[in-house]
């Protein structure tokens, strides 16, 4: 394989070519240093132009407007007041430069020693800068959003191979996911002219749960022994001993009881009623139009994570569902739940988190009809929703699910007082507050 030792002046060589042709004289040497220092030039007006932009803020923008008029004003009409307040400006800029130059070598991280908290409460985030070259650093600021604010603390100047850690409490008002970070270097002159930002990219989630209460293990009215609970079908293959009957073809001989065939002379075999595991659905409705308030909601929220939570700490099989939004460009309603994670009561309280309040989620009778078309085997169902569902509605959602399958509706109004009401084959419980949950669902067991 041969090298060409002129190949890499081919790129120079066509650079000129296009600016001047074959010639090959002093002239045209001029005109292609003139050319290179002219590119030259724009990219770095470019850079510069680019650098003003990024870091003048709005009142270097106001700041430079009034010099620039100052100026014009004081050599052109004459007038001396103005020119002193063009050089003030002029000069403000100049220090304000100085506080800009230099790298900004820090390295920040920023951890979050409790990432979940409930609603109320405040979370303790910790912010570690350090200086990682061999010489050392000014006084900074440093900056850190958390959600929609911003944190601010200042940073001395640091030795070589030295730390600053400063721990500053968020407060949490409302249940999401706040996004802290990433950290931020600021250095701007004291009047606010020019300001110099560098982010890290590090970022952190704090998971703000929503406000849950302990509920004991039977007020769900769930079953807690390994059998199950029985029904009415029968079978002959269970558990549970119901009846002694005659053969008949089909049946298998292992269920044969032979004393008692003994004593008849026909064949008889043993009859078991079919038991259920309490397989539990809860379905929460996320559409605008079930709920009257903001409040409301997250009193709903809050009550079907306390039946989760307890039926999941009872190890028991869980299904926890939400209604799927529809997207802005879909024609027709998208009828879809999304599934929660309810492995965990971490898991699920950190899934709930992230649901929010639609206005084209599902509205509660449509997500009980995709509920119970996609969900085998269930036992109980909770319906939480607000209080502007009808009691229609309820009805019509009750009847999605097959006869046996008990039906339990949770309508969250705040500041009502709590009830429990039959209609058909629906219960109907009212809860204004949540600890109203723990007495509401003690009376319907014990209806």
């Amino acid at each position: 394989m041969s090298f060409d030792a002129h190949s890499g002046s081919t790129g120079i060589d066509n650079a000129r070519t296009r600016i001047v042709g074959a010639r090959d004289d002093r002239l045209a040497d001029a005109v292609v240093a003139v050319v290179r220092f002219w590119r030259r030039f724009t990219l770095w007006c470019s850079r510069a132009i680019h650098w003003v932009t990024q870091v003048t803020t709005v009142t270097g923008v106001c700041v430079a407007a009034v010099t620039i008029a100052a100026f014009i004003a004081g050599y052109v009409a004459g007038w001396s007041e103005a020119l002193v307040v063009a050089w003030v400006g002029a000069a403000l800029f100049v220090l304000a430069v100085g506080y800009l130059l230099g790298s900004v070598a820090y390295r920040a991280t920023v951890h979050l020693p409790t990432p979940r908290v409930v609603v109320g409460g405040s979370a303790p985030v910790d912010v570690e800068v350090s200086n990682p070259t061999r010489r050392g650093l000014l006084a900074a600021r440093i900056e850190v959003p958390v959600g929609d604010g911003v944190a601010e603390f200042a940073v001395p100047g640091l030795r070589p191979g030295t730390r600053f850690r400063d721990v500053f409490q968020v407060p949490t008002t409302h249940r999401g996911v706040v996004i802290v970070g990433p950290v931020r270097s600021v250095r701007a002159d004291p009047v606010g002219l020019l300001r110099r930002e560098t982010d890290w990219q590090q970022t952190a989630e704090l998971f703000v749960h929503p406000q849950t209460v302990t509920l004991p293990s039977m007020s769900t009215g769930l079953v807690r022994d390994l059998e199950g609970n029985t029904t009415r079908d029968l079978t002959t293959s269970d558990m549970s001993f119901h009846a002694l009957r005659e053969y008949a073809r089909g049946d298998e001989r292992r269920h044969i009881h032979w004393r008692s065939t003994a004593k008849t002379g026909a064949f008889m075999v043993r009859q078991y009623e079919q038991t259920r595991r309490s397989n539990l659905l809860i379905a929460l409705s996320t559409a605008e139009g079930d709920f009257a308030s903001n409040d409301e909601f997250e009193l709903a929220v809050s009550a079907a994570a306390s039946l989760g939570v307890r039926a999941v700490r009872d190890d028991r099989s869980v299904s926890f569902v939400v209604g799927e939004r529809t997207p802005d460009f879909a024609k027709t309603p998208v009828l879809d739940v999304r599934r929660l994670d309810a492995v965990t009561p971490t898991r699920l309280l950190d899934a709930l988190c992230r649901i929010e309040m639609a206005g084209s989620a599902l509205h509660i009778t449509d997500v009980a009809k995709v509920s119970a078309d996609t969900t085998p085997d269930l036992s109980i169902v909770f319906l939480v929703c607000g209080s502007d569902v009808t009691t229609a509605h309820l009805r019509q959602a009750a009847t999605m699910f097959q006869l046996g399958i008990a039906v339990v509706v949770v309508r969250c109004a705040p500041g009502s007082a709590p009830g429990l009401r039959r209609v058909g084959d629906v219960s109907i419980l009212t809860i204004g507050y949540l600890e109203d949950l723990r007495s509401s669902l003690a009376n319907w067991k014990a209806v």
